[in-house]
């Protein structure tokens, strides 16, 4: 049975480093009703990253969220979810890409995102996507760097289009940029 478009919101939240993204994408999805779920990206390699991950789970301490930690088939595990998820906040693209870029996942995460483009409009829930936008600093001197600025600009790109709303944040400021 094919599935039809829905009327839930899609979000990209982007921002540097320390900008407030996480924080903000976790408030608006409290506001919506449903179960809440955390799609983590992220992967604790080291001492400092594991306490890191510690402060967000924090955040997320309410009896509504849910974590489901994926590094890279985000795609698949979004498509698992039904009509019972209120929100699902993806956190982070920025890490999703550069895991797929480490693990040499280049092509499966071009399928992905072309994917979750599509897929964007089709889910049951509202969806926030949380990404570091990297074109705001200088061309890095390094070629593996220069990919990455590269790749994650086009991610954000098409999850820009793709999404209803775009948000930049700033010093702890939303930013309505699209919506």
């Amino acid at each position: 049975m094919p599935r039809t478009q829905v009327a839930k919101e899609s979000v990209l939240v982007l921002g540097g480093a320390r900008s407030g993204k996480s924080a903000y994408a976790l408030q608006r999805a409290q506001g919506w009703d449903g179960r809440l779920v955390y799609v983590a990206t992220a992967e604790a390699k080291d001492e400092e990253m594991r306490r890191r991950i510690a402060r967000h789970r924090a955040r997320r301490r309410s009896r509504r969220w849910e974590t489901i930690e994926e590094p890279l088939e985000v795609v698949w595990r979004l498509k698992e979810l039904d009509e019972s998820v209120g929100a699902v906040v993806l956190d982070c693209v920025t890490l999703w890409v550069s895991n797929a870029l480490l693990s040499n996942q280049r092509d499966q995460l071009h399928n992905q995102v072309a994917e979750l483009v599509e897929e964007i409009p089709l889910f049951p829930f509202h969806f926030l996507a949380v990404s570091n936008e990297v074109g705001l600093g200088i061309v890095p001197e390094n070629p593996l760097a220069r990919e990455y600025c590269d790749l994650l600009g086009a991610v954000n790109q098409q999850l820009a289009k793709a999404c209803k709303e775009v948000i930049f944040m700033t010093a702890g400021l939303p930013l309505k940029v699209k919506g």
